[in-house]
């Protein structure tokens, strides 16, 4: 027998549902393994995407760890994954930066997924081996080299940093080129040679600061040290400041020399400790103060040749 009984409809909620709270839908009848693995989403749940922000960072016990006399031969990785919930090492999304340190005789040796690495040389001296060349090194020196293996050896105890584009090809599952990146050697006295020469040269109001530029012959073209990463290593005279400003890359900063020096990073005060490294978020306003008696130095490794390469740098001075 059937129910006659009405039904209340003031009692039901006919609200149509936001199209931004539906979940992930499935197809309803998929006609094979491919079909299956179809989701579906929409413009009020898919777009603006909410991650968490890129925390800005200045990694000292990380540095004071690798530069400690017995420190053992390894890597310590600055690594912010968790903070930025990455499944994989990352001190930006794009970004990782560790130090290595290697003590005197022995050898650290490694297999970088990467489309190469930048490394600079804190102390130290020894050679690196990687794509079938050998680089010998020494303090202030500047490499790139390959993605894959390299193979470090000191002669005496040596502190080296570096910055990979790892988790750029983590996100993404990719491989190392399968050409790879040749190596280059930067070494310090040249690298002090073409300080000089742009020291010599006159600014405008459109140059930002005082920085040497890294490239190789493979990438004049683009300016940058990678196809994605660009490296600088930027100079403040004593009682000046870099002026505030902003870009779309994120940027990991090593101090290389400088006392009473500081960075604010959206609008927070960050000290500056030798050989430390900082953080810079994407997007966050920033300038650099050198309040010492002192020309500070500080390394730059940006994912920046990714923005150029998309036109969606955004760098603008805000002062």
């Amino acid at each position: 027998m059937t129910d006659m009984t009405p039904i209340d409809m003031t009692s039901i909620d006919m609200t149509p549902i936001d199209m931004a709270n539906l979940p992930v839908q499935h197809p309803r009848d998929p006609g094979s393994p491919a079909g299956a693995r179809a989701r579906f989403f929409n413009s009020g749940n898919a777009f603006n995407i909410k991650l968490p922000a890129v925390p800005a960072r200045v990694f000292t016990d990380e540095a004071a760890r690798a530069l400690a006399p017995d420190a053992p031969t390894g890597f310590v990785p600055c690594d912010q994954a968790g903070a930025m919930a990455c499944p994989f090492p990352a001190t930006t999304p794009l970004m990782l930066a560790r130090y290595a340190a290697i003590a005197a005789g022995e050898r650290l040796a490694c297999d970088l997924a990467a489309t190469g690495s930048i490394w600079f040389v804190i102390a130290g001296t020894g050679e690196t081996k990687a794509g079938g060349e050998t680089l010998r090194w020494g303090p202030g020196d500047v490499m790139l080299l390959p993605g894959g293996a390299v193979a470090h050896a000191a002669e005496s105890r040596a502190v080296l940093w570096s910055v990979s584009n790892e988790p750029q090809l983590a996100h993404d599952a990719s491989r190392p080129p399968s050409i790879p990146v040749a190596a280059v050697h930067y070494p310090a006295a040249e690298i002090e040679r073409q300080l000089a020469v742009i020291a010599a040269a006159g600014t405008n109001a459109a140059t930002s600061g005082l920085a040497l530029i890294f490239s190789s012959d493979g990438l004049e073209a683009s300016r940058n040290i990678l196809p994605t990463l660009t490296l600088s290593l930027n100079t403040l005279p004593p009682g000046t400041d870099q002026r505030a400003h902003r870009h779309n890359s994120a940027a990991v900063t090593l101090v290389v020399a400088g006392e009473s020096c500081f960075s604010t990073v959206d609008g927070a005060r960050c000290d500056w400790t030798l050989w430390a490294t900082l953080v810079t978020p994407p997007g966050a306003p920033h300038s650099h103060h050198n309040d010492g008696g002192d020309r500070a130095r500080f390394l730059i490794v940006q994912d920046g040749g990714l923005h150029y390469h998309a036109r969606t740098m955004g760098f603008a001075f805000l002062t």
